[in-house]
């Protein structure tokens, strides 16, 4: 007698025999005894998870002596002819090299017939996606209204291809990939019968590289006790089929918590010298992370993972490396790599990147967590000493905006080393000399002057206003309609204090902020309020900042002095590389750009 293989030696052969498909077997065999038995069936699923098998052992409860009944005779002479492929009504059709409209018309004739000798004429098609148009619009009418004594039923690995025409005639089951440990118990009892030794390492990594079926786990048992005789430990199974060790994956997982780059490189070195499988090593990781997070979001509930004993402690140690923050920017980093592997001409190189940027993403703040930061920082600022910013940056109105954000929130500040400053609102009132129109304007300077020394940013929207009246212990300062939308990024509490308190030094104390938007007089030049702004005055002494002083004065430009206007397209700003690359990591939009 000739060699049966695993597979086929010990297939299921009743619904009890069907390991981690309850969900399909059970509903089956309610359908039996309920007497509701469909005209058409489709089984969808992975391969290797018992699409084909649980079709025939259906179609034996169906055509059995006194059926339809589950619970069968074994030694039936209609259910042994099922098993051996030879019952005249039951008939497995191959739909990859039966797709024709002419194949589908000859089971159109030939259904029309009674069974032989069986209470059903059963068609099981197995991969019946591969059917074509045609040929499913031809069975469309026979599928719907079939003879009292066919049943069709109907297996495919890709579902989305059937004819939606096709699906809503059938009642579907979909069979779902069979848990790790379910693999390793059948594996365990099949080496049993077999007189075979395999540990329970060995076992685990062939249930790891089945990824969930039960037919390429035993066809990778077969192939083991072929190679190893009556003992298989784990390394045979790695060797054989280029997989990483449990404990190697759990050491490179660790230097990435930790930061060790030597290590992690080292560690990768090593397996891919040994002639691991660098794509099946990223995803070993990417379902390590994956549990990692699962683990420390459900708070160690293990009904929702598949991991052995071994593992589990891992990722009891493990979990407290990090946050869930952190194992999220991990797992989005392996997800984009897997993602590339496939067309990267060197995957030792692209996993040494990987892993580094794994490493930094472990360590990196999120965007909120700095958004946050800086929301602290203004308030602090608001009620403290005002910041301080040494290098002045071009004027607002020659470089493009890119994100409408608060000016505070554009970096972080730094408190001067003075005594705090009382909010404005504390503050006692007293009597203020207003200035005339022409004192004002040198007002104005003086001011535009002393802010740029504590915050460049909030002098950049300063640059293109103007001042309005001072009346009052108020201090009007406007906006013509081209910078209206100036006013929503300059009018809060830090500008305000910033603005009073440098008045006060200017001899105004007590005075009060209020933006409005109000056209520039016609004589007004802001270029030269520019030009006096930036020019060093002798009165002028550096601002105090609580670290390392480092102040780059900007040149003085000659008023008379005009600048060449620059080029500037719009098209080739929104196309620049560094811009998208700043859109793709801020989640952002480009709201409008200026030049």
């Amino acid at each position: 007698m000739s060699y049966q293989v695993i597979a086929r030696k010990y297939r299921p052969q009743r619904f009890a025999d069907v390991v981690g498909q309850e969900h399909v077997t059970q509903t089956l065999a309610n359908a039996i005894a309920q007497k509701r038995i469909a005209h058409a069936y489709l089984f969808c699923g992975p391969r290797g998870t018992g699409k084909t098998t649980v079709a025939r052992i259906f179609a034996k409860c169906l055509n059995c002596t006194g059926g339809p009944k589950v619970d069968f005779d074994d030694n039936d002479t209609r259910v042994q002819e099922i098993t051996d492929g030879r019952a005249l009504d039951v008939m497995e059709i191959d739909g990859a090299s039966n797709n024709g409209v002419e194949q589908v018309r000859e089971l159109r004739e030939t259904c029309k017939y009674s069974p032989a000798n069986s209470a059903y004429k059963i068609y099981i098609i197995d991969e019946v996606h591969m059917l074509s148009t045609a040929a499913f619009n031809a069975l469309l009418k026979t599928l719907e209204e079939p003879p009292a004594h066919v049943k069709f039923m109907f297996a495919t690995t890709d579902p989305e291809k059937v004819l939606p025409t096709i699906l809503s005639r059938c009642q579907r089951f979909d069979l779902r990939r069979i848990p790790s440990a379910l693999i390793v118990k059948h594996l365990a009892e099949i080496a049993g019968k077999e007189k075979v030794t395999i540990d329970a390492a060995a076992l685990q990594a062939i249930a790891r590289g089945a990824d969930g079926g039960m037919r390429d786990a035993e066809s990778t048992l077969d192939q083991l006790i072929s190679f190893c005789g009556d003992k298989i430990e784990e390394p045979d199974v790695l060797s054989m089929f280029g997989l990483a060790a449990q404990n190697q994956i759990l050491k490179l997982s660790h230097a990435i918590l930790a930061g060790e780059i030597s290590v992690a490189l080292t560690q990768l070195d090593e397996l891919a010298r040994g002639g691991k499988d660098l794509g099946r090593l990223l995803g070993d990781l990417l379902n390590h992370f994956r549990n990692l997070l699962i683990y420390q979001v459900s708070k160690g509930d293990l009904n929702l993972l598949e991991a052995s004993e071994s593992e589990v402690a891992a990722l009891k140690e493990q979990s407290a490396l990090a946050n869930t923050d952190a194992f999220t920017r991990v797992l989005e980093v392996l997800a984009d790599a897997e993602l590339r592997l496939r067309d990267a001409a060197s995957k030792k190189i692209l996993l040494e990147v990987t892993l580094l940027r794994a490493i930094e993403a472990r360590s990196a703040l999120s965007l909120d967590a700095v958004l946050k930061q800086l929301n602290q920082l203004r308030g602090q600022s608001s009620v403290g000493a005002s910041p301080t910013v040494a290098v002045a940056p071009a004027p607002a109105a020659s470089r493009p905006v890119l994100f409408s954000t608060a000016p505070a929130a554009a970096a972080p500040p730094t408190p001067k080393a003075t005594a705090p400053i009382a909010p404005v609102a504390a503050m006692v009132s007293a009597p203020v000399a207003v200035p005339a129109s022409g004192d004002l304007t040198e007002l104005w300077h003086q001011l535009v002057e002393a802010v740029g020394r504590a915050s460049t940013f909030t002098r950049s929207y300063l640059l293109n206003a103007h001042p309005v009246s001072f009346v009052k212990s108020v201090f009007t300062i406007g906006f013509d309609q081209e910078f209206a939308d100036y006013l929503g990024l300059v009018d809060n509490a830090r500008n305000h204090t910033l603005l009073a308190t440098k008045l006060a030094e200017l001899g105004h104390p007590n005075a009060m902020i209020k933006f409005v938007k109000a056209e520039a007089p016609a004589n007004w030049n802001p270029k030269s309020i520019e030009s006096v702004a930036t020019a060093p005055t002798r009165d002028a002494s550096p601002a105090p900042v609580a670290a390392k002083p480092v102040e780059k004065s900007a040149p003085a430009v000659a008023p008379e002095k005009k600048l060449a206007p620059v080029a500037f397209n719009k098209d080739d700003f929104k196309n620049d590389p560094l811009i998208k690359k700043a859109l793709e990591i801020f989640k952002g939009t480009i709201v409008e750009v200026r030049a």
